[in-house]
C-alpha cells in the first residue's frame, strides 16, 4: 500500500447515461477521510483529459480518470511510458477496464479500494499508433462504435438497440493477417488487452492485461438461432472456440483488406481504413488497483 498525499482527479462530467452531481463531493470527503489532498479538475472536450493529465505529471502521486473507457484511455495518452501512477474511478457506460480489474462501481468505494491497494505495470498497445489499453475491434463493433458516437443517447440499452438493428445487413469481409496470402473471413476483429469489452461482455475470456500477449477474438456472423446461445456465453464468460468463433495470440501483427473497415480504440470511433498495424508494449502504463485484482 502506498502512501499519497496529493493526487488529481480528472473527471468527465458526462461520460455515462447522466450525469453524477455528487462526484465532486464524494472525492473531496473520501480524500479527507484519508487524510489525502485532491485537486479536481473537469475535461472540456475531446482531448482535455490528456492535456490536464500532462500538466499534472511531476505535481501529484498519482492522477486517476474519473469517466468511461474514453476518458482512461486520453489520461493513459499523456502518462505511458512515464513513472507517474494512474488510477481508474469508472462512471462510463461500459467500464471494461475497471471491471477487468475489480474495481467497484461506485465511486467512494472505488477510491477506497485503489488507496488501499496495489500497484501493477500492464501491456498497452497501438493500432494504426493511436493508443489502446483495453479492447479495440475492426468490423461490426467499430461500425456500431462509429454509429454510437453520432448517437446523442447513450448507456448499454441504447447500444444493444443499435447492435440489434444493424447486425442482420452488416456482412462478413475478408482479411489478410500479417501480409500472408491466406484469407480470412469474419465480421468481426476484436484486439483485447483485457478481457471484455464492459458491461462484462468478456470477448476474451483468458485475456490478462500484464502478460505481454494481446489476445485476437475473431468472429463470425452467426446465425439467429445460435444468437441466444452466444450472448449467454458472452456474459457468462464461457465462448469458446469452434466453427464461428476463434482465439488467437499474438505480440503484433498487421490486418489488411481490400475494402475500407471501420474500427474503434477502447470503445472510441476512428473512422475507416484498410491497413491495420498494431504493436504491443509490455508493461508501460502503471496502475493503482484493489489489493485482490488479478491482472
Amino acid at each position: 500500500m502506498y502512501a499519497f498525499k496529493h493526487l488529481l482527479f480528472i473527471v468527465n462530467k458526462y461520460s455515462g447515461p447522466f450525469y453524477h452531481p455528487r462526484v465532486e463531493g464524494t472525492i473531496i470527503e473520501t480524500c479527507a477521510r484519508h487524510q489525502i489532498e485532491c485537486r479536481i479538475e473537469y475535461t472540456e472536450k475531446r482531448g482535455h483529459a490528456t492535456e490536464l493529465a500532462k500538466n499534472g505529471i511531476g505535481n501529484y502521486d498519482a492522477i486517476l480518470a474519473v469517466g468511461g473507457d474514453g476518458t482512461v484511455n486520453e489520461v493513459a495518452r499523456a502518462l505511458v511510458d512515464t513513472s507517474t501512477l494512474m488510477g481508474i474511478i469508472p462512471k462510463g457506460s461500459g467500464n471494461g477496464l475497471a471491471r477487468h480489474l475489480k474495481i467497484p462501481m461506485d465511486i467512494e468505494k472505488a477510491i477506497d479500494a485503489i488507496l488501499t491497494g496495489k500497484r501493477i505495470s500492464i501491456d498497452t498497445f497501438r493500432v494504426n499508433n493511436t493508443l489502446a489499453i483495453n479492447v479495440s475491434g475492426i468490423g461490426f463493433d467499430g461500425h456500431i462504435a462509429n454509429l454510437f458516437g453520432e448517437n446523442h443517447k447513450r448507456g448499454f440499452y441504447e447500444y444493444v438497440r443499435l447492435v440489434i438493428r444493424e447486425y442482420f445487413n452488416y456482412r462478413e469481409f475478408t482479411w489478410l493477417w500479417n501480409e500472408t496470402s491466406q484469407q480470412h473471413s469474419s465480421i468481426i476483429i476484436a484486439l483485447a488487452n483485457s478481457s471484455q469489452y464492459g458491461n462484462n461482455a468478456f470477448i476474451a475470456p483468458s485475456a490478462s492485461v500484464n502478460d505481454g500477449i494481446l489476445n485476437i477474438s475473431v468472429v463470425k456472423k452467426i446465425p439467429l438461432y445460435h444468437g441466444l446461445s452466444y450472448l449467454f456465453r458472452l456474459f457468462n464468460r464461457s465462448l469458446k472456440p469452434n466453427d464461428l468463433f476463434r482465439f488467437y495470440e499474438s505480440i503484433g501483427l498487421t490486418i489488411s483488406s481490400e475494402i475500407p473497415l471501420p474500427y474503434h480504440v477502447d470503445g472510441e470511433p476512428c473512422g475507416f481504413s484498410k491497413n491495420f498495424k498494431i504493436q504491443l508494449f509490455p508493461g508501460s502504463l502503471h496502475l493503482m488497483v484493489p489489493a485482490a485484482t488479478q491482472p
